[in-house]
């Protein structure tokens, strides 16, 4: 608690709330940014207003919450009181030697789809008996100043912050079709159909090139996905041509490579961590888990053959060093 006047207290989780709005515009929002119900984050709200004398932070429009003058005069001090709060969470995160407890991990969907194929598993695949992950999808890297994960697993570098970044490998993709039985038909056929990414996902990089794809040869859109399980059984269905991490693809019976994995698509991930958290147990644990899956499913994530994600056989061995160091 921090005081106020000697008259009252400055709660920070009421603060975080309040930054929170301040950047997403309304109570909705701000909950699922902070995992709070909408109810939580209207209280807290009105506790901090009502430390600065009333509710007179926020102008309330039709379409959410912005920050009037007396509002925008608190954010830079929140944002030190936010600052400083962080720093000591992450110190305290830092010094547990405890393996146990949530580590959240910002991904996008082709790594999303990799870790989450072995999590659970036993022996040398598995994570510490103590430790959940979470892994948070999007397609932007969570802000790990501000804890909205504790690491991230991307294919690019931030270009600023605080950060401890290594590489860990890369993972190919192709184009797939549902396999037929007959002799497998290398290349998409001229009018094809084809699954894709969604208007909003345009600007991918690979939503580009699949697109160039579609126009080259004389094939048509017939269903644009936002997530790649819904890609992957749109394809298993025989729905059309589409592009998936070789791992996914070749490990499925019912598919069918249409292409050699992508050049240009190949991607290579690393590991980000904030540096205040690069040495906690749980995080260190994670993050030599996940360069252990790169390294010893090297051959699969590359494309080199139709190979079983299980198998473990002719794979590099693990480099145990971890990518905090």
């Amino acid at each position: 608690m921090v005081a106020v006047n000697g008259s009252g207290s400055i709660d920070w989780d009421d603060a975080r709330v309040f930054l929170a709005v301040a950047r997403h515009g309304s109570l909705r929002a701000a909950g699922r940014a902070l995992g709070l119900s909408q109810p939580t984050v209207g209280r807290r709200l009105a506790a901090f207003e009502q430390t600065f004398g009333g509710p007179t932070l926020f102008d309330r429009l039709p379409d959410g919450l912005r920050l009037n003058p007396a509002g925008e005069a608190l954010v830079a001090a929140a944002e030190r009181l936010e600052s400083a709060a962080l720093a000591l969470e992450r110190r305290r995160v830092a010094g547990s030697p405890t393996l146990s407890g949530t580590v959240r991990v910002s991904v996008g969907e082709w790594a999303e789809s990799l870790l989450a194929r072995h999590c659970g598993r036993a022996g040398k695949d598995g994570l510490p008996p103590g430790i959940i992950l979470e892994l948070v999808e999007s397609p932007q890297t969570a802000n790990l100043a501000r804890r909205d994960a504790d690491l991230a697993l991307r294919h690019g570098v931030p270009e600023a912050g605080n950060l401890v970044v290594a590489k860990v490998g890369a993972i190919a993709g192709a184009l797939y079709r549902r396999r037929d039985g007959g002799e497998p038909v290398r290349g998409p056929q001229r009018g094809a159909s084809w699954i894709t990414y969604t208007e909003e996902q345009a600007h991918y990089v690979s939503a580009r090139w699949l697109d160039q794809q579609i126009r080259n040869s004389g094939g048509r859109v017939v269903l644009r996905a936002s997530n790649l399980a819904m890609r992957v059984e749109a394809i298993r269905a025989g729905v059309g041509i589409g592009l998936l991490p070789c791992f996914a693809g070749d490990s499925d019976p019912l598919l069918e490579r249409a292409t050699d994995p992508v050049p240009e698509l190949a991607a290579d991930y690393w590991v980000i961590v904030h540096r205040d958290l690069r040495r906690a147990a749980c995080v260190r644990a994670v993050i030599d888990w996940i360069r252990d899956i790169f390294a010893r499913h090297r051959d699969m994530l590359a494309g080199a053959g139709e190979a079983d994600p299980t198998r473990t056989g002719n794979m590099a061995p693990a480099d145990r060093k971890s990518a905090a160091d």
